[in-house]
């Protein structure tokens, strides 16, 4: 039900002025995390002292119950590594809460995994950037691509189907989407790409990495012909602009449809958008989560009348409504100005205007020590390392020793 009972039209019309409760809800548990991704959107690395107690999570799984959430994206960081994680899950799915949680797959082992294909509410997504070893190592970290492809291997002998394989598109892995799809078919497994977005760590690589204009309409083509078995989202309504509408949630649902809670708790309009400009609310100030989602002011503005700027003179306006909120505003273009991968071109014009100094910086940063800028290498080798002050400092999962590989597929 939307916010005000008598606006009618379109799901899209009726989507923008916002539910009674946020259809794709992301938590992030931890910013802890055993990688570190040269495109992290929230510069996870380290552990950030002040994150939710149990207790105070638990709290919010009981108001998103209340408030008739379905489901939760449950991310990081990497969620697992916190000493609670399946305590919060088993307490989410006792009160009606479904989560889908994002893994690298570091902790996905035989036993993990038959854990998981007995439970009817849990759903599990597998991150993976490239169909290959050498592509997904140069961004994930060396070791990364066989970590994952043995999750996948644990998931599918333990019978669990139609897990998620969760793919953000690049310069680089752009021409290997029938070798994922493939990867999928392979493992009984949903197929689910992302857009690359310049946020957290991602600010840094964006102009090396997001694919170029040829590749983008290399990817729209592919994904009119298979949109229908994989997932998108609302990662590529900005390719609309070249005719059809794709599968997926054709505009930006930044707190109308979506919204992120981060570890310590603080509420914002979007994943991708994690800044004090899009900073709602706390789940810890009074009200809670639902005050921050039915009234705070940031929310109550987005959910406004929007202008489309010099966009709306676009013929393409109706279609991609402008683009990406995240990625205009961490390329530095306006927020009514055009996407920075406008398929019309106008966006690469306007990206000549503010420099890389002059482009927002997130603000938060949870980098390993000496790891915030690992370089992306051109030649696909794995990147430098960095020797850590203290094994807890630099990795959550110091002393914990994956399973031996299984046998099998």
């Amino acid at each position: 039900m939307t916010l005000a009972a008598d606006r009618t039209g379109s799901l899209v019309d009726q989507f923008q002025f916002g539910l009674n409760a946020p259809i794709c809800l992301t938590w992030e548990l931890t910013y802890a995390c055993n990688l570190s991704c040269v495109h992290c959107l929230s510069s996870s690395g380290r552990r950030d002292p002040r994150e939710l107690t149990t207790a105070q999570c638990k709290a919010v799984i009981d108001e998103l119950e209340r408030m008739q959430v379905f489901y939760v994206n449950i991310g990081g960081g990497e969620p697992t590594v916190r000493q609670d994680f399946w305590e919060l899950v088993d307490y989410a799915t006792a009160h009606h809460v479904g989560v889908k949680f994002s893994t690298n797959g570091i902790k996905i082992t035989p036993e993990v995994a038959q854990r998981l294909a007995g439970s009817d509410y849990v759903d599990v997504q597998i991150s993976l950037d490239g169909a290959t070893a050498e592509i997904n190592d140069a961004v994930r970290g060396p070791g990364s691509y066989a970590t994952a492809l043995r999750a996948m291997r644990n998931l599918a002998d333990a019978g669990f189907r139609d897990f998620k394989i969760s793919v953000v598109m690049t310069r680089q892995n752009v021409g290997q989407l029938d070798a994922f799809k493939a990867i999928a078919d392979r493992f009984d497994a949903q197929l689910r790409i992302t857009r690359l977005r310049p946020s957290g760590r991602g600010a840094d690589v964006w102009d090396e990495l997001h694919p170029t204009a040829e590749q983008q309409r290399e990817l729209y083509d592919w994904l009119l012909a298979h949109g229908e078995q994989v997932l998108t989202g609302d990662s590529f309504f900005h390719l609309a602009g070249y005719g059809e509408s794709l599968p997926g949630l054709n505009l930006c649902g930044a707190g109308r449809v979506v919204c992120l809670i981060d570890p310590v708790g603080d509420v914002y309009a979007c994943p991708f958008a994690i800044h004090e400009n899009f900073l709602a609310g706390n789940v810890l100030g009074a009200g809670g989560f639902e005050k921050v989602w039915r009234s705070s002011d940031l929310f109550t503005e987005l959910r406004g009348p929007q202008t489309g700027g010099a966009c709306t003179s676009c013929s393409a306006f109706d279609a991609c409504r402008g683009g990406c909120m995240a990625a205009k505003f961490f390329t530095g273009l306006p927020l009514d100005g055009p996407d920075p991968e406008c398929v019309k071109g106008f966006g690469a014009t306007a990206l000549g205007m503010p420099t890389l100094e002059d482009r927002p910086k997130p603000s938060l940063d949870h980098s390993h020590r000496g790891r915030k800028s690992v370089p992306v290498q051109l030649g696909w080798g794995p990147p430098a390392q960095s020797v850590p002050d203290r094994a807890c400092d630099e990795s959550p999962l110091a002393g914990f020793t994956p399973a031996a590989r299984s046998s099998g597929r």
